[in-house]
């Protein structure tokens, strides 16, 4: 038999969170069963989409989805499912745009349309109105609902879906083998960092708005001012980079802040880190803060991020409101030793060599009738 195609829909497959998750788990799947294909909303190539298409999967690409191009984007919706008959699951992570996605899908009759949520807030910006709109519209799609935490659910599709257990936390699972502490790969990644026995803080995300950067400078600089060893990583690009590193540099701590860019041996990179610092303005569920739990780093991260993250303990929230010596306290103040959490992350639903099993039979079990399918999900809450 041939396997089941699921179509993903996403924006573009970086190494960004979702992104990383969704190939956490592709790879982990039984391909022989369930291939992931991939709906893209823009034209340059993505990080994994090389890996994508060696594993088996397609790529469609989508124009980027504006305000003014919206006509020409719900034809091509249209359009799309009238030709692809072949898929049954819709399986859509692009937030409130997914209304236009699984409206699609609808009027072509996919049964199984799913929306997951991956944030807890949109922000402001000049596109808010229609972002609203497209949020608005979410109820009337999809059929199914997912998302990475219960509040990234509750933001999304609204109080009443989340009282009613109609929303399924789906765990932004990551291969915690990888990250399992390993002395020899953290004195290769100190070593890299050129760190010595200095205090390594990490940190590891886009270069925007949504992720702080400015504020976690002010931080590190506070951190730096009390303890002079104290060195700074970070991981990740974005159009705010050339800004931070300007901002590194009037602070007087170039010499004490490495940019790595992006990386792809983020498991041996957390090796050589002491602490994780995330101060995001907002955050569905990180992948990346379970990705610092599973190398069993004490993390210090904003309060903006639900406590549904702190699978381990190791998590300290601080408010966004506290100055920056604040946070440096609680830093300094901070246990720098890396703890196994293996087990703890594996038995709490975060390792997706036991997940992507239970995610293979829900794609599975989505052919069967509605009553049946409710039945499945609600044994697995």
């Amino acid at each position: 038999m041939e396997p089941i195609r699921i179509l993903q829909v996403v924006t573009i497959m970086n190494r960004g969170g979702l992104e990383t998750m969704l190939m956490n788990y592709y790879r982990q799947l039984d391909r022989g069963r369930i291939q992931f294909d991939f709906m893209v909303h823009r034209a340059e190539k993505g990080y994994y989409d090389d890996e994508i298409l060696k594993l088996g999967g397609k790529i469609y690409r989508m124009p980027q989805i504006r305000p003014g191009n919206y006509r020409l984007y719900f034809r091509m919706l249209d359009e799309f499912f009238a030709t692809h008959r072949e898929y049954k699951v819709v399986h859509s992570h692009i937030n409130e745009n997914s209304s236009f996605v699984l409206r699609a899908a609808k009027r072509a009759g996919v049964p199984c349309r799913i929306a997951h949520s991956h944030l807890s807030d949109l922000g402001i910006d000049i596109k808010l109105p229609f972002r609203l709109y497209a949020r608005f519209a979410m109820k009337d799609y999809p059929n199914r609902y997912f998302a990475c935490s219960k509040k990234a659910g509750q933001w999304l599709f609204g109080k009443r879906k989340s009282d009613s257990n109609q929303i399924t936390v789906l765990n932004n699972a990551v291969n915690v083998r990888d990250f399992k502490y390993d002395e020899a790969l953290r004195n290769q990644a100190k070593l890299e960092f050129d760190a010595g026995d200095r205090l390594v803080i990490g940190h590891i995300g886009r270069f925007v708005k949504q992720k702080n950067h400015s504020f976690l400078l002010d931080v590190f600089k506070a951190v730096h001012d009390k303890r002079p060893d104290s060195l700074l990583i970070m991981i990740g690009d974005g159009p705010l980079r050339p800004a931070i590193e300007d901002k590194a540099d009037q602070l007087g701590l170039t010499g004490n802040v490495r940019f790595l860019g992006v990386r792809a041996d983020i498991p041996r990179l957390m090796q050589g880190m002491d602490l994780f610092l995330f101060p995001s303005l907002f955050e569905g569920l990180p992948v990346v803060l379970v990705e610092a739990q599973a190398a069993g780093l004490r993390c210090v991260v904003s309060d903006t991020i639900t406590s549904e993250t702190d699978v381990t303990g190791r998590l300290d929230f601080v408010s966004l409101k506290a100055s920056p010596d604040a946070w440096a306290d609680i830093i300094l103040a901070s246990s720098y030793e890396h703890k196994d959490t293996s087990g703890l992350l594996g038995r709490s639903g975060y390792d997706t060599a036991e997940m992507a099993k239970w995610l293979t039979r829900y794609y599975e079990e989505n052919f069967m009738p509605e009553e049946a399918n409710r039945d499945f999900v609600e044994a697995f809450r």
